[in-house]
């Protein structure tokens, strides 16, 4: 039985060593609109992100553990498609694409769901920090 995970192991260094190589997943693509320019975030679980469609670039570690947090959290958000829709008092639209699903939000709807609040402060960070956004 403990066997598999070695071989496993093994079997990926092998590949890797043919010049075959493993890219790790996409977490999310975040996407922002609303007042001033569209912002949109590939995070990649290597710990890259990709400003805007421009090169990919290294993500700081915390960042890379927030956005795998909220890869988790967001989870069953995704597997239920989540759609609020945008209201009067919106001034951000967000949408984030993860692997089991597509979630849809206002700004105004991060009041009443906490992993919301902490996806846009995510992109607020890491659009500050990672991309070099003002």
């Amino acid at each position: 039985m403990k066997a598999a995970p070695a071989l496993a192991g093994a079997a990926a260094l092998g590949l890797a060593a043919c010049g075959l190589s493993l890219q790790s997943p996409d977490l999310f693509v975040l996407s922002r609109i609303g007042q001033g320019t569209k912002l949109t975030l590939l995070v990649n679980d290597s710990g890259t992100i990709r400003c805007a469609g421009a090169a990919a670039k290294p993500l700081p570690d915390p960042l890379l553990l927030r956005a795998r947090d909220l890869a988790k959290a967001l989870a069953g958000d995704a597997k239920a498609k989540l759609l609020i829709r945008s209201g009067p008092r919106t001034i951000y639209s967000y949408s984030i694409k993860l692997q089991d699903g597509t979630i849809s939000f206002p700004d105004t709807a991060a009041s009443d769901h906490p992993e919301l609040a902490q996806a846009e402060l995510f992109a607020l960070d890491a659009s500050h920090r990672a991309c070099g956004f003002s």
